[in-house]
């Protein structure tokens, strides 16, 4: 699907992709208050981290795919935090929101398809874009949010969180 050299392709995404002004002091107030924060992409690697690293947020965990390369040219893909049995994704956001919630309440934000899954699982979703219609079609209760400002100061304020609707099996399991 890619073709062009690393390099190329890391440039590219530094001077096209755009981070969302709001996240870095976002990261930053949740670190302030001892807040576990990753990225969980159904993305790469190779240009999510070097996009965050600019920013100063080389730090932040990434939960995505890999890119494999040869002779420095992409050459696959590998689905290192997919489900063990689903292929319904690459990136399997239900397991990654599960595993953190082993350590508390997680709070998910989102706005695509990819989100779905994860969003259900959740102690409390931000959402927009898409992932509005898929929050209601699921029956997620979801908060709106268009930058990372209104994501926390939600989170400052708000007094009881709605909870996961947790199905018992995700709604996109689908098996090879």
């Amino acid at each position: 699907m890619l073709d062009a050299d690393r390099e190329t392709l890391v440039s590219f995404a530094l001077a096209h992709g755009v981070l969302d002004p709001t996240f870095p002091p976002f990261v930053r107030w949740c670190e302030s208050n001892d807040l576990d924060i990753a990225i969980v992409s159904d993305g790469f690697a190779f240009y999510i981290e070097p996009m965050l690293e600019a920013a100063g947020l080389g730090h932040v965990t990434v939960i995505t795919n890999e890119q494999r390369w040869r002779n420095d040219r992409p050459d696959g893909l590998r689905f290192v935090n997919a489900h063990p049995s689903c292929v319904g994704c690459g990136t399997c956001k239900m397991q990654a929101v599960l595993r953190y919630r082993e350590h508390g309440p997680v709070a998910f934000v989102g706005e695509g398809q990819t989100d779905r899954y994860g969003a259900l699982y959740a102690d409390i979703t931000f959402a927009k874009l898409d992932l509005v219609g898929y929050c209601r079609a699921d029956g997620v209760p979801f908060v709106a949010w268009n930058d990372f400002d209104d994501v926390r100061q939600t989170l400052e304020t708000i007094a009881e969180l709605p909870g996961a609707v947790a199905p018992i099996q995700c709604p996109g399991w689908t098996l090879p």
